[in-house]
């Protein structure tokens, strides 16, 4: 099982879904950032992350796009997945074990509180695959 751990920034607001049986699933994007920089930027690793139960579900609201944690994530792979285009791409995904805020506040405050989603009686988180090319390299953090 492939672990990793860093210090990452939150690429957009938590997503707060349900399993059928009413366990709590948070959907994170994480930028990891290494290497040397290049043309003034480092280069950047995107990963969906996953952090499940209580946790997540409390911690989520303070998520936020922008905000800087320090995580550890187990079961980290590559997955294939179809674009909108029906091309096939690869992402970096794993889930959290471990979560911890590593600096202030997000730069960027939300316009409006985020009230997770309610808890449906029976229906199965649905899980869409991120369109990677919406996201943009030179994020404003």
């Amino acid at each position: 099982m492939a672990q990793m751990f860093g210090v990452a920034r939150i690429g957009r607001d938590a997503e707060v879904r349900y399993t059928a049986s009413g366990d709590a699933v948070v959907s994170l994007s994480l930028a990891f950032e290494y290497g040397k920089k290049t043309d003034g930027k480092k280069p950047v690793q995107w990963v969906d992350a996953a952090l499940w139960g209580k946790r997540g579900e409390a911690m989520a609201p303070h998520l936020l796009k922008g905000q800087k944690v320090g995580v550890t994530l187990d079961d980290v792979h590559i997955e294939t997945f179809t674009k909108a285009d029906h091309s096939q791409g690869h992402k970096l995904v794993g889930r959290v074990s471990n979560i911890e805020f590593a600096g202030g506040p997000p730069q960027q405050q939300p316009q409006q509180a985020r009230q997770p989603a309610p808890r449906p009686a029976a229906q199965p988180a649905a899980r869409q695959a991120p369109d990677y090319d919406s996201f943009d390299d030179d994020i404003p953090f």
